[in-house]
């Protein structure tokens, strides 16, 4: 029986999971969820007993001095609860840590004993895999989810991924076991610049969160940041000629696979973010379109005010295999397919040549 103390009462709960490692390819995830409690200001109300879940030799525990005392910080997961004011006010239960190393059963059971603690009545749990999309596009985001009356709903896709699998759709199928409402979002990071931050797909995760959930996430900074990471890799691009060539493949790929969905759905959808921004009005309740996560916007190549750090060169030669997920459904506009849970099939901890990761 897990009792929670000091938890206030929350209205209309959602809780929001992203895991650091296999399902996280360039930290898009996790930042996503450390964003959110960063401008909402979460506060820790639990953690998991790492003893239980981790290997320290995989996930080492780190030494720090506070007030020249020498403490450790274990990898762990915490969970932190965010008060959502407005007209609709709706709170969040944010859960974030690394993908555990052992336990899964028990964990997910661990997760979902607060989520019925806490009245939760969604689970989105978020995502990025490596995927052969260009990264002057909008970023693809896939919403999926194990339950057809709810993939009909909100507007999400049936999971039909059959294959490896990490704790993102670990974790979902828990959820769905346990009838709790349950969708997972994954976004396509590039593979040919994976290293992390990634802010244009953290940014895209948050837009289509928005969408779903019914809540005006505010942004701060990420825009920006999104901006100057494609002018860093716009640069680092046209350094190298088989680089930007690649790069040019994946657009004309990207545009001919899209040139349908250039519909009148989408720009409305385009204009109600533009509308909610402007007006401070809160976004379509859930059932309603979930975006592509792709504001045009955001994503401009044009210089960002003062100097950024540029991203590290591509590491992967245009000539490099990646992984093509050909027997699940591919997410919008990219060649390999963040289809249902076929984001487990990659990391933002190893390249695209490793096809047991990506």
């Amino acid at each position: 029986m897990i009792e929670l103390e000091g938890v206030p009462e929350l209205v209309d709960p959602v809780m929001v999971a992203a895991f650091e490692g296999w399902n996280d390819a360039g930290d898009a995830a996790s930042t996503a969820v450390a964003h959110l409690d960063k401008e909402w200001k979460g506060e820790v109300f639990a953690a998991l007993d790492a003893e239980d879940y981790y290997d320290f030799q995989v996930n080492r525990p780190t030494v720090f001095l506070e007030g020249g005392v020498r403490k450790i910080t274990w990898p762990t997961t915490r969970l932190s609860v965010v008060r959502v004011g407005g007209d609709k006010p709706r709170d969040l239960v944010l859960v974030r840590g690394i993908e555990p190393s052992m336990r899964w059963r028990s964990f997910c059971n661990e997760i979902l004993g607060f989520a019925h603690e806490l009245g939760v009545e969604l689970v989105v749990v978020l995502g990025a895999l490596l995927g052969d999309t260009p990264h002057t596009r909008p970023v693809p985001v896939s919403g999926v989810t194990s339950d057809p009356d709810l993939a009909r709903t909100m507007d999400l896709e049936e999971t039909k991924y059959e294959g490896p699998t990490g704790i993102v759709g670990i974790l979902q199928e828990a959820c769905t076991h346990a009838g709790v409402p349950a969708v997972s979002l994954w976004a396509a990071v590039p593979h040919y610049v994976s290293q992390p931050p990634n802010p244009k797909a953290t940014l895209a995760l948050l837009n289509r969160l928005e969408d779903l959930i019914g809540l005006r996430i505010p942004l701060g900074d990420l825009a920006e940041d999104a901006r100057a990471w494609q002018v860093g890799v716009d640069q680092l691009a046209a350094e190298d000629s088989e680089v930007a060539e690649y790069v040019q493949s994946l657009e004309e790929a990207r545009d001919t696979a899209e040139l349908p969905e250039a519909t009148g759905e989408a720009i409305a959808r385009e204009f109600e973010r533009y509308l909610r921004r402007r007006d401070g009005g809160g976004p379509p309740q859930p059932g309603g379109h979930a975006t592509d996560g792709g504001d045009a916007s955001p994503y401009l190549r044009e210089s960002p005010g003062g100097d950024r750090t540029r991203p590290p060169k591509p590491q992967t030669r245009p000539d490099t295999e990646t992984d093509t997920e050909t027997d699940t459904e591919p997410g919008p506009g990219t060649g390999s397919g963040p289809g249902p849970e076929s984001g487990e099939e990659s990391s933002g901890e190893s390249g695209p040549a490793d096809s047991s990761e990506d």
